[in-house]
């Protein structure tokens, strides 16, 4: 979906979005506020790229970095859930990935955790590998996923 389609969305239903970004590095943020209009759709994002600032602007405990790793759906519910403790916001979404060049067997490049929680709903997660696709690729399509995972959300609630 695009992000009109997303702000559209959010509009209808009068919510407002965070985001919690690590590997995008505020894409997410970007591609919202890029549609005008969108300050009655999007409160604000927190690029968390290092372990320190998950820490410190989510609440995400370093044990539970320690114990699953940054990439990790652990991590990245503890990361929605962090945006929408500490903003205004009726919906949250994260991401967390290694978008290359990089990785390991157990976590190969291309590999992206998402978060999205919404208030008064548990946290969802889900797990997907882009693959070795190149840097570029692989954080664009984790911005058109999570805008997915909002739309597909805000849907779902709709009366």
């Amino acid at each position: 979906m695009t992000p009109q389609e997303v702000n559209a969305a959010l509009r209808a239903q009068g919510w407002v979005l965070a985001s919690a970004e690590s590997c995008t590095g505020g894409l997410i943020a970007g591609a919202v506020t890029d549609v005008p209009g969108s300050s009655d759709v999007f409160d604000r994002g927190f690029v968390t790229y290092s372990n320190a600032a998950k820490a410190e602007m989510l609440g995400v405990d370093m044990a539970l970095i320690e114990a699953h790793g940054a990439v990790s759906e652990q991590v990245a519910r503890a990361m929605a859930h962090g945006a929408l403790t500490y903003s205004a916001a009726d919906i949250a979404v994260s991401v967390t990935g290694i978008a290359g060049p990089g990785g390991s067997e157990h976590k190969p490049e291309g590999r992206v955790c998402f978060g999205l929680a919404m208030r008064g709903h548990d946290a969802q997660v889900e797990t997907v590998d882009f693959g070795a696709l190149g840097r570029p690729v692989v954080r664009m399509r984790s911005v058109t996923h999570a805008l997915d995972l909002v739309a597909q959300a805000v849907a779902a609630s709709a009366p």
